[in-house]
Order: structure tokens, then sequence, then C-alpha cells
């Protein structure tokens, strides 16, 4: 059985990273039973801000309102065992870290860790200053993966989608997900 994932944008610059992996994820059925989206409003604006378009609204996903707290991976119960939060804004870790569940996005990544769950979160703001740095390590002490968005150049991209990949790429190795992608000392 597939994996159950919640893929959550916030309003931070990276729209690319969102996009590159819901594209991604809808070619994994083999991977993948279910993926839910959650969208800041700002998530959107600055999609449209870096990419020119709302492509959002063409992936086979169903998606959610920041506000829809009956969504079912507000629940443990509904045995989600993925939260990739992408681009993650350094406001957004703030809240997860504190505990704050003050919209989905926050609620959903407290069921995730309470539940001793996966979540990823795919900080994209630089530079980190020391509460950035705390709130990191709060995620990290609580069971989370923090994995900012730097890409590699290892696999020598040559386009801004290339390069995007190798970001998108290592959040789908740390999902436990399998997939054909350039690796250091391998083949690929």
């Amino acid at each position: 059985m597939g994996r159950k994932i919640v893929i959550a944008i916030t309003g931070a610059s990276g729209s690319i990273y969102a996009k590159l992996l819901l594209q991604q994820l809808s070619q994994m059925q083999n991977q993948v039973a279910e993926v839910a989206v959650v969208m800041s409003d700002n998530a959107r604006t600055v999609w449209q801000y870096e990419l020119g378009d709302d492509t959002y609204n063409q992936l086979p996903f169903k998606f959610y309102a920041k506000s829809d707290f009956m969504a079912p991976f507000a629940s443990g119960s509904a045995r989600f065992d993925t939260m990739v939060v992408v681009p993650c804004s350094m406001g957004t870790m703030g809240r997860i870290a504190a505990g704050t569940s003050d919209d989905l996005i926050t609620r959903a990544a407290d069921v995730i860790l309470k539940e001793r769950r996966k979540l990823i979160l795919v900080a994209r703001d630089t530079p980190f200053n020391l509460i950035h740095i705390r709130n990191m390590a709060t995620v990290t002490e609580a069971g989370g993966i923090i994995c900012p968005a730097i890409p590699s150049f290892y696999s020598l991209p040559k386009t801004i989608e290339e390069l995007a990949m190798t970001v998108v790429n290592r959040v789908i190795s740390l999902m436990g997900l399998e997939n054909d992608s350039y690796e250091w000392g391998g083949e690929g």
C-alpha cells in the first residue's frame, strides 16, 4: 500500500520546488496512495508571481483550505504518514516549533509530529538568524527533518528546473520513496 502524503505550500519564495515535487508525486502512483495539498493565500500569490501561472489548479490532488480543520490529515486517525512543507517560510517553521496550530498547515504538522510520523520542512529563507536556528533545532528534536532548499551541482544541471530538481529529488528520498535521480558515486 502506498504512502499518504500531505504537501503544504507556504508563501516563501521557491514555488518551483512545490510544483516539481507535486509533478513528481503525480507520476508515482505505485508508491503513493493519496496526496493532499494545502496552500496558504501567500503561496498562491507567490506561485503566480514566480511561475507566471496557476498550474496548481491542474494537478490531480485534492486541495484543502488553510482554515479547513475538518480535513482528514488534521487528525492522527487519518494515518497520513508523511508531510512536506515546501517551501517552508520561517514564520511557518516558528509556529510549528512553538506548537501553534492556528491553521491547517500548522495543525497537520503538529499531528504528524505527535504521531511520530515524518515531517520534512524545506526551508527557503536565508540567511538564518538565531531564532530560525533555534526553531530548526526544536523541530529536529521533536522528530522533524529540516531540508533547506540548497541545490547541488554534482549532476551538472543546465536549467533552473534541473537545479531545483536536485532539492526535490532529495526531498523524495527523505520521504522514503524510490526515485530515479542522480546520486553521487552512482550511475544515475
